[in-house]
């Protein structure tokens, strides 16, 4: 497979949208590439990658899921990291129009799922104005593994009656939140991207009234081999989360105790087991 980055100038040949005069309609695909974990990337998704013509990808896409690309697919990085974007919004919307519009079937992947802080609504808008048709396929969001992995449920009777996502990014440094609603008891609030601002959504929660005692789990680099997890209260949020750095999710509320904090050595592995068919041969 041919991997460019945007830095290389054989991209920008895409970005006119030019092409043959009689081009059969080519499509995009807005997948979702789970949250690292190539066994909880969905079947769909798979088929599309392997089948795809170009795969625009997230830095946060594994190398095992990348893998799965057919070898003569163009494989393009636009990577986002905190202050530093690869390829601008905009340019990337225009990208996958463009090699739409040139008959390639194109696969725009996402770590997690495009609908959950993955701007993937901008990509459909930009599609849709084009007139190039462009499909979702939803993902495993982080928080659904880091929750499932630990052991600690979203939601749960007498605990949490509602579960709220919430971005902790802010341009300015303080997230424009209804902190008062966020403060409610018994009910879990997912913060994504907040580990930088852990200190300061700490204090407004608090501030808001949500007790310090309310247990939170950090967890970074959900459902990686390298997965950590960090349990620790909204009161001692700021000290636990000072030395961490990686994609990470902060989990606020009371279920956030029933949390194993450490992984087991047989899933940290990847490992387990599949049962075996009749044929005495593996499932998988």
């Amino acid at each position: 497979m041919a991997r460019l980055t945007p830095s290389t100038p054989k991209r920008l040949v895409a970005l006119d949208g030019a092409g043959k005069a009689a081009v059969a309609a080519g499509r995009v695909w807005l997948v979702g590439a789970g949250p690292g974990d190539p066994e909880l990337l969905t079947l769909k998704a798979a088929r599309l990658i392997a089948a795809a013509d170009v795969i625009v990808h997230d830095g946060l896409v594994s190398e095992e899921i990348l893998a799965l690309a057919p070898p003569g697919a163009r494989l393009i990085d636009v990577a986002k990291r905190k202050s530093r974007h690869t390829l601008p919004q905009g340019d990337i919307n225009r990208l996958l129009v463009a090699f739409a519009l040139q008959g390639l079937a194109v696969v725009r992947l996402k770590g997690g799922d495009p609908f959950i802080f993955g701007r993937g609504g901008e990509e459909l808008e930009e599609c849709r104005a084009a007139g190039v048709t462009c499909e979702v396929v939803p993902g495993v969001t982080a928080a659904l593994a880091a929750s499932a992995g630990a052991g600690a449920p979203l939601t749960h009777r007498g605990l949490a009656q509602a579960v709220t996502f919430v971005t902790g990014h802010a341009a300015h440094g303080d997230p424009e939140l209804d902190w008062t609603a966020l403060a409610n008891p018994n009910q879990t609030v997912v913060i994504y991207m907040g580990l930088t601002t852990a200190g300061l959504i700490g204090a407004r929660l608090m501030a808001a009234g949500r007790d310090g005692a309310t247990p939170v789990l950090i967890v970074v680099n959900a459902s990686r081999a390298d997965e950590q997890r960090h349990p620790t209260t909204l009161a001692q949020l700021a000290a636990t989360a000072g030395g961490l750095s990686g994609p990470a999710l902060l989990i606020v509320g009371e279920a956030m105790a029933m949390a194993t904090p450490a992984i087991l050595p047989s899933t940290a592995l990847g490992a387990v087991p599949l049962p075996a068919t009749r044929e005495g041969r593996s499932s998988k």
